[in-house]
């Protein structure tokens, strides 16, 4: 289904960098999205949107990624651009050079960068002393480009985003919770959290999306019970127990979230017409059982595919020459 633009008053972005949700105004938030839903429509028609004639991102990359690298690549290609990878192995940042010193340099070169990384203090560094757009593709506090493709695909499937429940069941504490958090509250939908005790979201983070939710008139709620929090959902979202570096706490992990699987006897308490996403990868058999995620009620390939076409809107409104 071809989502519908939404009404926003923005009609460009003022911002130099994305680095997380927050950051960006709800109505920032929703002209991204009709971006995106122009990139995806002007690609499915086979119509020629080179933007960015010339440009060239430089994507860092100290996790590996599938999504994230491939989404980017393509992106800039579609948009007329390049886009060049760069392993933390193998240039000089993996031994030793400053963080400063390599946004400066990189800066002379390219046209924009995009970073996956681990703490979120190193891409802030980036964006400091960078003087071209810094993209966050990941770190462990904040997942935006996922979230905005989240966003994207619950437009395309519900039509409306304002006034919905999403649910996110799993580590509170992640970047995908954090970043939904965010999202949610900014576009007016209401969103729920549940995890075992010692997971709960960064309270920084819950304290800033309540003071939005009263803005936008969202529902912000966490418990460690999750069938009390996915009642009525009309999105549920979880994400693996056990992310990049955190593979030494996998054992005990499985054991603490074990009630915290998406299957049918949870989903049974959410909408009947609920939507199921993942960002992918998944631990089948863990997080959510294959009946879910290869059911009719999941989305999760249009929602990877969508990272192509809201990833492509940030290029556009970050590096587009105005």
């Amino acid at each position: 289904m071809q989502p519908t633009l939404v009404n926003t008053k923005a009609n460009q972005i003022e911002k130099k960098d994305f680095l997380t949700i927050n950051e960006y105004t709800t109505d920032e938030i929703l002209y991204l999205l009709n971006e995106a839903v122009t990139m995806k429509k002007l690609q499915k028609e086979g119509k020629p949107h080179r933007y960015l004639e010339g440009k060239v991102l430089g994507m860092i990359f100290e996790k590996s990624s599938t999504r994230t690298r491939v989404s980017f690549e393509v992106g800039m290609l579609q948009l007329g651009g390049n886009a060049l990878f760069l392993s933390s192995n193998d240039i000089q940042l993996g031994r030793g050079e400053t963080t400063h010193d390599t946004a400066k340099v990189l800066s002379r070169y390219v046209d924009g960068l995009m970073i996956r990384t681990f703490s979120h203090s190193t891409i802030e560094e980036f964006a400091t002393n960078a003087t071209v757009p810094v993209i966050n593709g990941l770190t462990n506090e904040h997942h935006p480009c996922q979230v905005l493709a989240d966003l994207l695909t619950i437009l395309e499937h519900k039509g409306t985003l304002k006034g919905l429940k999403m649910c996110f069941i799993g580590d509170g504490s992640n970047n995908m919770s954090h970043s939904l958090i965010e999202g949610a509250v900014k576009v007016g939908m209401h969103i729920s959290v549940a995890s075992p005790e010692g997971f709960e979201p960064d309270t920084t983070v819950w304290e800033k999306a309540k003071v939005t939710a009263s803005i936008t008139g969202s529902n912000i709620e966490f418990s460690t019970d999750p069938v009390k929090m996915i009642k009525e959902a009309d999105v549920v979202i979880t994400d693996v127990w056990s992310s990049m570096g955190q593979e030494n706490e996998a054992k005990d992990r499985l054991l603490k979230f074990a009630n915290y699987q998406v299957n049918k006897q949870l989903t049974s308490y959410a909408r009947n017409n609920y939507i199921f996403l993942h960002c992918l990868p998944a631990h089948r058999g863990e997080e959510v059982t294959e009946e879910i995620i290869d059911g009719p009620h999941s989305v999760v390939f249009d929602e990877a595919e969508n990272r192509l076409h809201a990833q492509k809107a940030i290029l556009k409104a970050l590096m587009e020459t105005k």
